[in-house]
Parts: structure tokens; C-alpha cells; sequence
């Protein structure tokens, strides 16, 4: 598992039309197989009466990818979402594209060109962002040292999620786990070793 990947910002929809033939794309952002499921399910409850609902996700954890071509002929929708995914090197995304049949029959190459573009234009309006693994911290300091420590985190390139001010101060802040090192060797120095970070956990987040 790498410290890093490729991911959707949020959810996105677009439609076009192809020979009367109406296509809406879906593209959402999922942690788990189960949620790609529930939202395949959500999309295949609100079009209960278009004629396809065809879908396709990759999930990091264990590099789960699935697809359905929901009753259009072999590897003229899923496969090609799918490919779009990959192509973009996406992780945690699921898009599905529903179809209203216009009376045309497309032709497989027109299927495979309609589904690669809807899930395009979904994919465009999700906005593709990086997720860098990242420590969640806290620092307990005086009121006294605060802004030297704000200046030392941001820095470092980290993000102060919220500052609880008591009798002293203490700092929730999260950075890039490869930065991590650097922050504590210079919360040391100007503290004169009196202060350090803890790590509270680690998790992902959008850079």
C-alpha cells in the first residue's frame, strides 16, 4: 500500500444524448465496497425505469474492481467505465451511467464511445485530487509559544484542524506523515527539548 493516490473530490453528475439514447453519468467518491453498493443501489432505485444502469469501481483496500454491463452487450459499458478509471489511475470511485434507450441501437462501438464519454464528463465535474497519508497530531504549549509553534507547523506544511485554549494551548494539526520527522526535530529546538508532538492516528487526506 502506497502513501499516496488518486481519487474523486466529490460527488459529480452529467448527462448527454447519443441517437435520442439519454446517458447519465454518476461518479462518487467511496472508502469501501459497501459503499459503491449502496450508492450503486441508490442510483438503480432512482432510474428503477431506465432500461440499463451500468457501473463500474475500484476500491483501494485489496484492489477490489467490479463492473456490470447491466444488460448491454459484453463489454460495451462496464469494461469501458472501468477503463476510464484505470486510465486515470482513480482509487475509491465508483461511477455509474444510466441509460434511457432512444430507439436507436447504437452499434458496439457506439456503446463503448457513449459510456467512455459519460463517465469522462462525470469524472471532469468530480475534480481528480491527491490523498497523501498524513499523521493527525496534538502539541501542548503556552500561550507564550503558540505562534512560534503555529509558524513551525505551517511550515512544515501542516494544517491546523483546531486549537482548544485553556490554561495553555493545545493544537490539533495534521501533516504529511514524511514531514513529521522534520516538525519534531524543530518543536524540539525552539522549546529546548521541552516540548514534542503526539501522534494521535494517521488517515488520508486531500492535498
Amino acid at each position: 500500500m502506497t502513501d499516496s493516490f488518486l481519487t474523486i473530490e466529490k460527488s459529480s453528475v452529467c448527462e448527454l444524448i447519443e441517437k435520442k439514447s439519454r446517458f447519465i453519468g454518476y461518479a462518487e467518491p467511496v472508502t469501501t465496497e459497501a459503499d459503491a453498493l449502496s450508492f450503486i443501489s441508490r442510483i438503480k432505485a432512482k432510474h428503477w425505469d431506465a432500461r440499463h444502469n451500468v457501473f463500474a469501481y475500484f476500491i483501494r483496500e485489496n484492489c477490489v474492481c467490479r463492473y456490470s454491463d447491466d444488460g448491454e452487450p459484453h463489454g460495451t459499458a462496464g469494461v469501458p467505465i472501468l477503463d476510464v478509471i484505470k486510465k486515470n489511475e482513480l482509487k475509491n470511485v465508483v461511477i455509474v451511467v444510466t441509460r434511457y434507450f432512444g430507439g436507436v441501437l447504437l452499434g458496439t462501438g457506439g456503446l463503448v464511445r457513449a459510456y467512455t464519454q459519460a463517465a469522462c464528463l462525470a469524472l471532469e465535474r468530480a475534480c481528480v485530487v491527491k490523498m497523501l497519508l498524513c499523521c493527525d497530531c496534538s502539541l501542548i504549549c503556552d500561550y507564550n509559544q503558540y505562534g512560534k509553534l503555529v509558524k513551525i507547523i505551517e511550515d512544515c506544511c501542516g494544517v491546523i484542524d483546531r486549537t482548544d485554549f485553556s490554561l495553555g494551548v493545545t493544537v490539533f494539526f495534521h501533516l504529511i506523515k514524511d514531514n513529521f520527522s522534520a516538525l519534531s526535530k524543530k518543536v524540539s529546538e525552539v522549546s529546548s527539548g521541552q516540548l514534542q508532538c503526539d501522534v494521535l492516528g494517521e488517515r488520508f487526506y486531500s492535498f
